[in-house]
C-alpha cells in the first residue's frame, strides 16, 4: 500500500478534541494507544455487534475505550484491565471529557491473566487485546471463553511495525505475534480477518 493511500485510510474517520487530549495524556506517560484507523475499526465493530458488554486488556489513557464506548449501546459497559493505576486515572479523565457516565466503565487494576479468569464465561460481545504482547496467546484463549457465540476478539499490533510480514525478523515479540496469527488461522472455532489498520488489527468471530 502506498504511504499516501495508507494515510488517507488511517485518517478517514477523524478524531475530535477529546481523543486528541487523550492521546496527549498517553504521550506524557509513554503509553501507546491504538492508531486512529484501528480506533475507528473498533467503533465500527462495537456498533455492528450492538455491543453491551466489552472487555479491554490494556486501558492505556482511554483512547481505545472512547472509540469502543461511542459504538456501543447507550447502556453498554466497558470492563478495562491494566497494570498501571496512573494510566487508568488518566483514562477516567478522558472518559469524563467524552461525557461518558461513570457507571459505563469498570476499570480494574491488575495483571490481565489474574483478572480475566474471574470474569463470566460467554458474557461478552467483544474482547479487545492491547496488553503485554508476550501474553497474547493466553489472552486469545481467555477471550474465546469470555465471548458469546458471534462475539469478536480484536487484537492490536498484529503487524508489529512491519516486522511480522518479514520472515527475517525473529525477535521474541514478533515470533509470538506471527505464531498467534497462524494459530488463529487454523482455529476452527473462529472466522478470522487481519485488518491493515494502524499497526494491524487481527479480528476473529467466535462460532
Amino acid at each position: 500500500m502506498k504511504p499516501d493511500t495508507w494515510a488517507y485510510a488511517e485518517g478517514f474517520v477523524a478524531e475530535d478534541d477529546v481523543l486528541t487530549k487523550a492521546r496527549a495524556r498517553a504521550a506524557e506517560v509513554g503509553a501507546s494507544p491504538i492508531g486512529q484507523g484501528g480506533g475507528a475499526a473498533l467503533r465500527f465493530l462495537t456498533s455492528v455487534l450492538r455491543a453491551r458488554t466489552v472487555v479491554e486488556i490494556g486501558t492505556g489513557c482511554g483512547v481505545s475505550g472512547i472509540w469502543m464506548l461511542r459504538g456501543m449501546r447507550p447502556d453498554g459497559t466497558l470492563t478495562s484491565v491494566d497494570v498501571e493505576a496512573e494510566h487508568q486515572r488518566l483514562a477516567r479523565e478522558s472518559f469524563l471529557d467524552a461525557g461518558i457516565a461513570s457507571q459505563r466503565t469498570r476499570l480494574i487494576t491488575g495483571r490481565a491473566l489474574d483478572v480475566l479468569p474471574r470474569l463470566t464465561d460467554g458474557a461478552y460481545d467483544l474482547v479487545f487485546c492491547d496488553g503485554d504482547k508476550n501474553e497474547y496467546a493466553e489472552y486469545y484463549e481467555e477471550a474465546l471463553r469470555l465471548l458469546r457465540p458471534g462475539g469478536v476478539v480484536a487484537i492490536d499490533n498484529t503487524l508489529w511495525h512491519d516486522r511480522v510480514a518479514d520472515p527475517a525478523q525473529r525477535d521474541p515479540v514478533t515470533v509470538t505475534i506471527r505464531e498467534l496469527g497462524r494459530r488463529i488461522l487454523d482455529d476452527d472455532r473462529v472466522v478470522p480477518v487481519l485488518l491493515a489498520a494502524g499497526d494491524g488489527l487481527l479480528c476473529a468471530t467466535k462460532l
